[in-house]
């Protein structure tokens, strides 16, 4: 079966990938086919919904038209350089131009060794398989830029963690799968040339507007990209998502949301909320996530120094001037949604961003339920804890209905994940799988016999820990 791939990056990029193929797999069985995106990107639903799309899905038998690679990257991981990383467990099939004209990347995630692998299986679990695919939906149906998953397929192969797993394949989809640590791969050689090539390659891709500037287009290049991340982290607070796991490898160029591990969303708004079981120190806390996008931009501002000027004093200047945007960018995107979501009229009153910063300190006090919080301002004429505050609120004469639009009932709520990942693992039960996604791809309207899925976990199922699944 064709796919009609354009492989630009296999293409354009010798050197930055090795070839390969996906391991073949006993029995591959499709989970679910994510049919509107497949209409989205040009392909044929019906023909991949089924035995053949599982043959597809699990690597077993790559489109005729697939160049399968694996890609090289390298990344700073908890703050700790690795010179080589890679995809060490998934292989890039190739990009289609989808129905918008858009280049997106068709990767197989839990696929089998590659030369990147480091001594590890290569392959994917379930259940992890299933988290990426709600976590992505719920993020695109939230209106945030995110991979999202094509198809998920079991292989009928049991792998082992800590426990026999059954096996799982992953098909996702992005802009395309450049990060921070792809351009820290050949920084760290210090070749030049092909961090050029990369940059050159990238702002063709996702900068086009770019390409004919008429100042210094890798400099306009860093702050586009340090702007898409500032835009991206500001809407990752908003909705109390927590990536945890924000190495320079999981940060795209494109803008998008990448590599959901241990991620969740934060319920009781707790600035310093931490649910990866391996990040000790709180490094990817929640509160923590704007000033590690800044880090890691400015380990990509490193990468592009040669290219900003011949003179290096010039160059970290250029650097920092574009790496210091971000904070504004952030900020002045940060609080548009935030009095957005207080239902706050333009322009903004002096006093909006204490009445903001109250708010929130309001729900830390009182262990409120983050998500909830916006809804109850819009459903309660009384909430006992903001008695003080909703008068300042009301004076402002806040816009309800533009309050639900955009303020979520439904999120991707741990407990709910937990659940249907459970159900799938243990006794091949998709139903809350398929339940969960239905639910999250319609998150702003309220809709009878679906109040559990808007209640916080119960007391029982804190604290909430999360893994990386690799």
């Amino acid at each position: 079966m064709k796919f009609q791939f354009d492989n630009s990056y296999a293409r354009s990029l010798p050197g930055f990938y090795t070839r390969g193929q996906a391991d073949s797999v006993p029995a591959p069985q499709l989970i679910r086919l994510n049919r509107p995106l497949a209409a989205e990107l040009n392909l044929d639903p019906d023909a991949l919904d089924s035995p053949l799309g599982a043959q597809i899905f699990s690597g077993n038998q790559p489109p005729d038209d697939a160049d399968v690679l694996a890609q090289a990257y390298a990344g700073h991981q908890f703050g700790h350089f690795v010179p080589q990383l890679g995809d060490g467990r998934a292989v890039l099939y190739g990009e289609v131009i989808d129905r918008l004209g858009q280049r997106r990347d068709i990767q197989l995630k839990g696929s089998g060794r590659t030369p990147f692998s480091r001594g590890g299986d290569g392959k994917a679990a379930v259940g992890p398989v299933l988290r990426e695919y709600i976590i992505g939906e719920a993020m695109h149906a939230l209106g945030i830029p995110t991979t999202r998953a094509l198809a998920a397929v079991t292989t009928g192969q049991p792998i082992f963690r800590n426990a026999m797993l059954p096996g799982a394949v992953l098909t996702r989809v992005a802009a395309s799968h450049i990060r921070v640590g792809t351009f820290q791969f050949f920084a760290a050689r210090q070749d030049t040339t092909k961090v050029r090539q990369l940059a050159d390659y990238a702002i063709d891709r996702h900068y086009p507007g770019l390409a004919a500037s008429p100042h210094n287009k890798y400099l306009d290049f860093l702050t586009s990209v340090c702007a898409s991340q500032a835009t991206l982290i500001a809407r990752w607070m908003h909705v109390g998502f927590i990536h945890g796991v924000m190495n320079t490898d999981n940060m795209t160029i494109s803008g998008e949301t990448i590599d959901y591990g241990p991620c969740a969303f934060m319920e009781a708004y707790r600035p310093t909320t931490v649910f990866s079981s391996i990040d000790h120190n709180g490094r990817y806390a929640y509160e923590e996530q704007p000033a590690i996008a800044r880090w890691n931009l400015a380990r990509f501002a490193e990468c592009l120094l040669p290219l900003l000027h011949d003179d290096d004093k010039t160059a970290v200047q250029l650097a920092v001037h574009a790496v210091n945007h971000f904070t504004d960018t952030y900020f002045a995107t940060w609080f548009s949604g935030m009095r957005a979501k207080l239902g706050l009229s333009d322009p903004p009153a002096q006093d909006d961003l204490n009445l903001v910063n109250s708010f929130l300190a309001l729900l830390e006090q009182n262990h409120a339920d983050y998500t909830n919080a916006f809804r109850d301002l819009t459903r309660q004429e009384e909430i006992p804890y903001l008695a003080d505050w909703l008068p300042h609120w009301r004076a402002r004469r806040p816009n309800r209905a533009a309050m639900d639009a955009i303020n979520p009932l439904y999120i991707a709520r741990n407990h709910k994940v937990e659940e249907a990942l459970a159900a799938a693992s243990d006794n091949q039960n998709y139903a809350p799988f398929e339940q969960l996604l239905t639910v999250l791809a319609d998150p702003f309207t309220e809709r009878p016999s679906l109040e559990a899925y808007a209640q916080p976990a119960p007391p029982s199922n804190t604290p909430y820990k999360t893994f990386c699944g690799t």
